[in-house]
């Protein structure tokens, strides 16, 4: 053999060894790398996938969790209005919630005579574990079904019994709240009122020395100390005692006309309530007129009084129309002292009438 075969040989060779299933190297390293690029993109597909599927499921309970926000908003309502309901005593609802706790004890009583407590209930739950364990070891297939109906059945059965314990017990313990509430509102209403019996009416005419200045609204310093001293304290007794908060100071007139011919109480009544200007200041000039403006002369000492602060105290004005007695006239003109007077009224806010028949 000559050198030139050898040589050939040798060469071929050495190919041979640089062949991978008939792919060189190279094309063998291009191929490894062309399937880690498959199995790298199934891979980022996969988690790419799990990625969309995890923002679905938090778009969900982002979705569930406003409309869960939204209920408890609309129950909060719910109950912020039956909290501010509950303020006078409805005779006739409180039978009608008491009746309803009557039946709501009746069901829980009945409930718990038949064995349906919370530990019976525990007690049944394990037993019908304990048969589905046994089932499972069964070989009758008809049998097994048979069995496993009723056991489901009975499940159903006892799942219904635990709900409406649980409803009725929840039930109950709303009423008896509601029962302790309305108690006690009652208690309240007990001790601050008295159902048959009016606050007095206190009434300071000029026949009992209490005067004003001659056609004027101008206080004498004896009524004035009056109404800070005796008056004012017999009226914070009275508010006390009946439960009221509302004071009324009526001024009445006899039927002797005024000689004033223009009156300024449309422009200075407000400002001479509110202490801006001084009740001398004040010319009416009908009885309607110098029964108000005294009415608000009245009212401004005892809304100054300290024993009565807070309390609303409203001046009005009855001119010459009511005689003592609460009778109306039917003109009887002249100069009587009794009927220039002033009247004092308590009352409650809520009635919104004056609490005297």
């Amino acid at each position: 053999m000559s050198t030139a075969d050898t040589a050939t040989k040798v060469e071929y060779k050495g190919y041979n060894r640089g062949l991978i299933l008939g792919f060189t190297m190279a094309e063998s390293m291009l191929l490894l790398v062309f399937c880690l690029l498959l199995v790298t993109g199934a891979i980022i597909a996969n988690e790419r996938l799990k990625a969309n599927n995890a923002l679905k499921q938090i778009e969900k309970l982002q979705a569930d969790l406003r409309k869960k926000e939204k209920d408890y908003e609309t129950l909060d309502v719910k109950f912020t209005a039956l909290s501010g309901q509950l303020t006078l005593v409805d005779k006739r609802k409180l039978e009608d919630e008491w009746r309803e706790l009557v039946v709501a004890r009746a069901v829980v009583k009945s409930l718990k005579e038949q064995g349906v407590d919370k530990d019976r209930i525990e007690e049944v739950a394990k037993s019908v574990a304990m048969l589905k364990e046994r089932l499972l070891d069964a070989t009758d297939p008809a049998a097994l079904r048979e069995k496993i109906d009723d056991l489901i059945a009975a499940d159903k059965n006892q799942q219904k019994l635990e709900a409406t314990l649980k409803a009725a017990l929840a039930r109950g313990n709303d009423f008896e709240r509601l029962l302790a509430k309305t108690e006690t509102e009652l208690a309240n209403v007990g001790k601050t009122s008295k159902p048959h019996e009016w606050p007095p009416i206190i009434s300071l005419s000029e026949a009992s020395g209490y005067y004003f200045r001659s056609g004027s609204a101008e206080l004498t310093d004896k009524f004035t100390a009056d109404l800070n001293d005796s008056i004012s304290a017999q009226i914070a007794d009275n508010l006390k005692r009946y439960g009221v908060d509302i004071v009324e100071v009526i001024g009445h007139t006899d039927e002797q006309p005024l000689a004033r011919p223009t009156s300024n109480m449309d422009k200075l009544s407000i400002e001479v309530v509110s202490s801006k200007t001084p009740i001398t200041e004040l010319r009416p000039a009908d009885n309607a007129g110098l029964g108000l403006a005294r009415a608000i002369s009245v009212a401004n000492i005892l809304r100054a009084n300290t024993a009565l602060e807070g309390v609303t105290i409203l001046p009005l004005s009855a001119a010459q129309l009511v005689l003592p007695g609460d009778k109306l006239t039917n003109g009887q003109a002249g100069n009587v002292e009794s009927r220039r007077r002033i009247e004092i009224r308590i009352r409650r806010r809520d009635n919104g009438a004056l609490m005297r028949e």
